[in-house]
């Protein structure tokens, strides 16, 4: 039962991931991300990671996705759609990339332990059991690695505030 869930989940991800890339519109991709994001949160509460599972649905597939929808409204979603050679673009880019995640996939496949290490720009940051050591991810997170974990949600706040500046009307 566990394989049927899991792979439905898998399927809805991926499903919901080409729909954010090759849809017409901005808000179409946007919608679809979200359902990209619940189904990822629905693998990780099959993994016994509830609390990254709720981190998903609370942050991502709440209040990121609601601020991007907003600058997608405010940027007027009618007017921009995608050229019809962009399918081609993804692909050329997205091949080599497809290629290397299939490799990596394999290549851990066969390496699997049951424990893994967490890398961090070059640096080993521990062993993490894949019993869902919370404790561990939050201490990497919020001690080892403040400083560029706050950096990024100001870099993402200043985006989504120069987005609005760059779409104001003049009066």
């Amino acid at each position: 039962m566990e394989y049927i869930v899991f792979y439905g989940l898998a399927t809805v991800a991926v499903i919901a991931a080409l729909v954010v890339v090759l849809m017409n519109r901005a808000i179409y991709s946007a919608l679809a991300l979200i359902v990209c994001f619940g189904a990822v949160a629905g693998l990780f509460f099959q993994l016994e990671a509830q609390f990254i599972a709720a981190v998903q649905v609370i942050v991502y597939a709440g209040a990121i996705m609601v601020l991007f929808l907003f600058v997608i409204m405010l940027l007027n979603p009618q007017s921009e759609k995608f050229s019809p050679d962009r399918l081609k673009q993804i692909t050329v880019l997205a091949l080599p990339f497809a290629a290397f995640l299939a490799f990596v996939l394999v290549q851990m496949t066969f390496q699997w332990s049951g424990t893994t290490e967490v890398s961090v720009v070059g640096q080993t940051a521990g062993v993490l059991q894949v019993d869902g050591n919370t404790k561990a991810l939050a201490r990497l997170l919020f001690h080892d690695y403040l400083l560029p974990f706050e950096v990024t949600s100001i870099l993402i706040l200043s985006a989504v505030l120069g987005a609005v500046v760059l779409t104001r009307r003049p009066e």
